[in-house]
């Protein structure tokens, strides 16, 4: 542990007033460091629950925790860089919005895809490839957007469009 981190309860002056016991769930602390893409070190102090080391080790836990911010950078890039920040969903009936939330999640999916091949063909890890420079390369690339919206099954096209024949 970090002397810092660890000794600062001890280190502190309460010019005699008596310290009370700790109260609340017992935790424990693993640190670790992650290198960065710089090669610097950045050190992280996880508090889990999970006590007992035989149910999940500091390294087990520190993947755990690195895999969770993985998705919730995923949620990021899904609601506030490809949606758009503060931007609401259009849809008025529930099979819309159903709809909406699956063109946004297979357009992620689309975009993802992309980068990995692109990261594949460079041979460089995907994950060091930045999810809004390739989303700006790939809307850069589309020349206009689709030319018919959604249709209800069975009512045909929305607009004629050679593309829906």
């Amino acid at each position: 542990l970090d002397p810092k981190v660890r000794n600062r309860r001890g280190n502190q002056k309460y010019r005699g007033a008596a310290l009370e016991e700790p109260s609340g769930p017992t935790v424990r602390v693993v640190e670790y460091e992650v290198d960065g893409r710089d090669g610097s070190g950045e050190l992280f102090c996880l508090i889990t629950t999970i006590i007992d080391p035989v149910k999940a080790s500091a390294p087990e836990l520190a993947d755990a925790y690195a895999q969770r911010w993985e998705f919730e950078s995923s949620l990021d890039e899904i609601k506030t860089h490809q949606r758009g920040r503060g931007a609401v969903l259009r849809s008025q009936s529930s099979e819309m919005v159903e709809q909406e939330i699956w063109a946004l999640l297979l357009t992620h999916y689309a975009v993802r895809e992309l980068m990995a091949e692109a990261a594949e063909q460079a041979d460089v890890d995907p994950d060091r490839l930045s999810f809004m420079r390739s989303l700006r390369v790939i809307r850069r690339q589309v020349t206009r957007q689709a030319g018919f919206s959604p249709s209800t099954p069975g009512r045909g096209t929305h607009r004629d469009d050679p593309r829906d024949t």
